[in-house]
């Protein structure tokens, strides 16, 4: 793509905000089930059961048909989502608020609205910045509300290095530190997490797709796997219900590079989360409330 002919129209594009979707699922056990096994737990999760946190992410998942589907795996621009001419996508972050737990048998309301939509030029070239507005609801309560953030931008060489003001090895101190959890990313997670979530872009399983056309030294461990792992660390240290979660992405990982999980308690009761890579690098934070049982 000739990136010099892209026109980025932000006032018809923020036609689209206001626009609604509502869709019904049937929290089935398997999705859950399967989710467990994928973070390693040994007890799976039966009929009745909670799901865990950020698990409603391998429901409602997006059902394109394969025709649908452009060539980096992501569905083609248009349809309810507005219609952004920058070809790389990539889930930049999210907020959510918990109100009451999501249960395996559940009938569950999924509201998705358009809440903003912004172009940004810098660095990196243009960047359009897209907030959806999710409400889940069981019965009348409402369980979940949550905002995505989802960046668009055009195709350019990716960096490893570190950006600027990232937390160096020598500024991370051990005492501040309350837990510190390895994980290797391998391509079976990475494939199984894929698989959960219905998400076909090529850069979680393309090995040569991912490197050739978008630039990257390996496959990308998805940003929702790592706030998934992130706050499933918390519930591991922490006793309580998850309250509220904000995360965002700073820098991609990579499958076969061990990263890890950290975090520890602030002086309001609150907990600082993040992702470490092997060079004490941050790439992702986080920051969450636990409500006590």
């Amino acid at each position: 793509m000739d990136n010099s002919s892209i026109h980025i129209d932000i006032e018809h594009l923020k036609t689209w905000i206001g626009r609604k979707q509502e869709i019904e699922d049937v929290l089935a056990r398997n999705p859950a089930a399967a989710m467990a096994a994928t973070l390693d737990h040994e007890q799976l999760p039966s009929a009745g059961d909670s799901i865990g946190p950020l698990w409603h992410w391998a429901y409602f998942t997006p059902l394109n048909r394969q025709s649908e589907l452009s060539t980096d795996g992501h569905p083609r621009l248009g349809g309810f989502l507005p219609p952004i001419p920058l070809p790389r996508r990539m889930w930049a972050g999210g907020r959510l608020a918990f109100h009451a737990p999501l249960r395996i048998g559940d009938t569950v309301r999924k509201v998705t609205e358009i809440v903003d939509v912004t172009h940004k030029s810098g660095r990196q070239g243009d960047l359009v910045f897209l907030t959806l507005r999710h409400t889940l609801s069981s019965g009348d309560a409402i369980a979940i509300e949550e905002e995505q953030d989802i960046v668009y931008r055009e195709p350019s060489p990716v960096t490893t290095a570190a950006p600027a003001g990232a937390v160096t090895p020598q500024e991370t101190v051990i005492e501040r530190v309350q837990w510190r959890d390895g994980c290797l990313p391998t391509p079976t997670l990475l494939m199984r997490y894929s698989a959960l979530t219905f998400n076909a872009h090529r850069i979680h399983y393309d090995l040569p797709y991912a490197r050739e056309e978008e630039g990257y030294p390996g496959l990308v461990v998805h940003g929702p796997l790592i706030a998934t792992l992130l706050a499933d660390r918390l519930m591991a240290h922490v006793p309580g219900r998850l309250d509220a979660f904000s995360f965002r992405g700073v820098k991609p990982l990579f499958a076969g590079q061990t990263f890890h999980l950290c975090g520890r308690q602030e002086d309001d009761g609150s907990y600082a989360l993040w992702a470490e890579d092997l060079d004490g690098f941050k790439t992702m934070t986080a920051t969450a409330s636990v409500q006590e049982d």
